[in-house]
């Protein structure tokens, strides 16, 4: 067996859970288009292609949070350099905590996720938009 006597995946959930803030969709849902307010979508583009996601969420590829938000990172984003508000989404919750956690060891402050992610963003009554591909240049 290729693993042995690693973390659970429960306990390191229960981790980022302990360890970063939460924004509810009802909160969210007042809180959106506000200009101190980035949403970020982590989930695949697939996902995003599919279901749409939340209106002005940003896209970030979960495997490119470290390099977009460090600013010492070649790919680093300005959008995280900036004093706003940020939170964090994928489908049910889980990717979105551990994304956060991430974030917030790396520094960024105001970071919070949105526990029920997508699903619970729909539940309730959040609207979704479609996803457009963003072309080429």
């Amino acid at each position: 067996m290729t693993l042995k006597d690693g973390t659970p995946l429960e306990s390191l959930l229960a981790q980022a859970d302990a360890e970063v803030d939460v924004t509810p969709a009802e909160k969210l849902l007042a809180e959106i288009g506000d200009e101190d307010l980035v949403v970020i979508d982590i989930r695949d583009v697939r996902e995003l292609e599919r279901e749409g996601h939340l209106p002005g969420a940003v896209h970030m590829p979960r495997g490119m949070l470290e390099f977009w938000i460090s600013p010492d990172s070649p790919y680093t984003r300005p959008v995280f350099q900036e004093d706003k508000r940020f939170v964090f989404y994928c489908a049910l919750g889980q990717r979105s905590a551990l994304a956060c956690q991430v974030a917030v060891r790396l520094g960024l402050q105001n970071a919070s996720h949105l526990p029920g992610g997508f699903a619970g963003w729909k539940e309730a009554g959040g609207e979704v938009v479609p996803y457009e591909r963003k072309k080429k240049k």
